[in-house]
């Protein structure tokens, strides 16, 4: 068993995003246009199925709740609520259990962000179209090629990963950084 390479492959995976200096550039754009969504009174609603799911909810609790340090609580919801998904899921199938929250939650001005290791995922995809019809901005954190959703999002990140946990832990990564951009930005005085 070799898991030394397993390190040095997400090493070289986050190496080669890194390299990238417009992935910096996107970073902080997202973070200065969800800064201006909540000082506008919107909201950011995230969504994402499995691990992706785990880590919608983790960036909205961390807005919510805090990140670093204490400060006030932040407009964001994943779209993640078992209820709501068994719901659509039953009366309209899978493909539907996130375009119908961002129907139900979304409004001008809003962000949605969708988590996809594939760019494929059609529920994700659907929620993108819905969220384009109401004029709110959409991110994609996709993976492989950017699969379906490449070019049709706002913002994007792609990281071209082979495995879906590689990904993910990227995705994560970026979830977390723009936090932190967003409340530089408007807590300066807990940096």
């Amino acid at each position: 068993m070799n898991l030394k390479k397993s390190y040095i492959d997400a090493f070289n995976l986050l190496k080669k995003f890194i390299e990238n200096e417009n992935n910096f550039k996107i970073t902080e754009e997202i973070s200065k246009e969800i800064t201006k969504a909540f000082k506008n009174g919107n909201k950011v609603m995230i969504c994402g199925n499995g691990g992706s799911n785990c880590d919608a909810m983790h960036f909205a609790e961390e807005f919510t709740g805090r990140f670093r340090k204490n400060r006030k609580a932040l407009p964001a919801i994943s779209i993640s609520d078992s209820s709501h998904i068994t719901c659509v899921g039953n009366d309209y199938g899978f493909d539907y259990i996130f375009s119908k929250g961002v129907e139900a939650y979304g409004k001008n001005g809003d962000i949605l962000i969708g988590l996809s290791t594939s760019g494929n995922s059609t529920n994700v995809i659907k929620a993108f179209e819905k969220a384009k019809e109401l004029n709110i901005k959409t991110i994609g954190l996709l993976g492989k090629n950017g699969g379906k959703l490449k070019g049709n999002c706002d913002y994007e990140f792609i990281i071209p990963g082979i495995t879906s946990d590689r990904i993910q832990e990227i995705h994560m990564m970026i979830l977390h950084i723009i936090i932190e951009g967003v409340e530089r930005i408007m807590f300066p005085e807990l940096y």
